[in-house]
């Protein structure tokens, strides 16, 4: 009597005629199996490295520096809309460090900080009536501005602190002293040429003082704020994007063909319903 695992074993005198058959079909079935696994593990590296962009202000979620510009050029209105953009960031909890500037720039909060602790700062950018809200930064700032100095510190401190991926958030009207121009140039050029990515909120700048910014890191670097509205807090326009995932949707419906591969070509051998030995 046949073991019970062999009882739907058909006998057959024939049997070495399937050992080349079922050898291929063994090949071909770890094959697809090996290649199926290959192309998984490919969708799942492709998924991972997948970016949210769920605020134009810090692409990705990255961790970065917000640079802020507090020279005598910032006036009552962009003040409101500095308070607005450093909300923002707080209601995103992505951890950054903060730096504020006009001829020379400090280190006042280092990269990685949790977002809650910008929130003791929003008081210092809440303009009380017409008059600017006083800080403990203005005795030590000339009235000139020096945008690069900035830019520099807070790519050094990502440098400093290892933060990787990056993001620079600059707020200002752009209007950088005249002998500053040639060494912005060269700060700019600098961080296009990190893994660092910058955004700019530009606080009522002109046509002239964009064009710097603009041609070397592109339209695409600018976030504009929203125009405060009375007795509303401001915000800024921005919405949900994201990328088309063009290799995950390519790994995964390679996936899906190397298994119906596998079901084709490497299947059980199907016999008629007639074949095999009948009963007498």
């Amino acid at each position: 009597m046949f073991p019970r695992s062999r009882a739907r074993a058909i006998p057959t005198s024939d049997a070495r005629l399937l050992r080349r058959p079922r050898l291929r079909t063994g090949v071909v079935r770890a094959t697809l199996v090996v290649l199926a696994l290959a192309l998984l593990g490919a969708a799942v590296a492709s998924a991972r490295t997948l970016e949210a962009r769920s605020s134009e202000l810090t692409p990705g979620g990255r961790s970065g520096v917000v640079v802020v510009d507090l020279s005598l050029s910032i006036v009552t209105r962009d003040y409101a809309q500095v308070r607005g953009v450093l909300e923002r960031l707080i209601r995103a909890g992505n951890p950054m460090g903060l730096v504020v500037f006009s001829d020379t720039a400090y280190e006042l909060l280092p990269p990685r900080t949790p977002a809650r602790e910008l929130q003791p700062v929003l008081r210092f950018f809440t303009p009380q009536g017409d008059r600017l809200p006083a800080n403990p930064w203005t005795p030590s700032f000339q009235a000139g501005t020096r945008i690069s100095s900035a830019l520099d510190l807070a790519q050094d401190m990502i440098v400093r602190d290892g933060v990787s991926p990056a993001s620079i958030l600059l707020i200002s009207d752009l209007e950088s002293a005249p002998t500053d121009y040639t060494t912005l140039g060269k700060s700019l050029s600098r961080i296009r040429r990190s893994s660092t990515e910058m955004r700019i909120v530009p606080l009522s700048a002109s046509s002239e003082a964009r064009s710097l910014f603009g041609r070397i890191l592109g339209e695409g670097a600018f976030v504009d704020a929203v125009e405060p509205n009375a007795g509303e807090v401001p915000t800024l326009d921005v919405s949900l994007r994201g990328e088309l995932p063009v290799w995950l949707l390519l790994t995964g419906g390679l996936v899906l063909v190397v298994l119906a591969a596998h079901e084709l070509l490497g299947g059980r051998l199907a016999l008629p319903r007639d074949a095999g030995w009948r009963r007498s």
